[in-house]
């Protein structure tokens, strides 16, 4: 998973589902607040520990993984 170093994946943390930098903040949960109408920077206020490059990431990794690809 090349260019996803702030996306890890512990069985101890969060059930290994994608976080942030080992965090409680999971990738689908950025995804989710940005979905909704939240604004990067009221992410970093709800969890000062994020950096907005954690959230660009989460959201590139997301886009990643819903990459398409159609085979006939």
């Amino acid at each position: 998973m090349l260019g996803f170093d702030r996306i890890t994946f512990d069985p101890k943390v969060m059930g290994g589902r994608a976080c942030i930098r080992g965090m409680r903040v999971t990738v689908s949960l950025i995804v989710k607040l940005i979905a909704d109408g939240i604004s990067a920077d009221e992410i970093i206020d709800a969890y000062p520990s994020l950096e907005l490059d954690d959230i660009r990431q989460a959201l590139k990794y997301a886009a990643w993984l819903a990459e398409e690809s159609i085979h006939k």
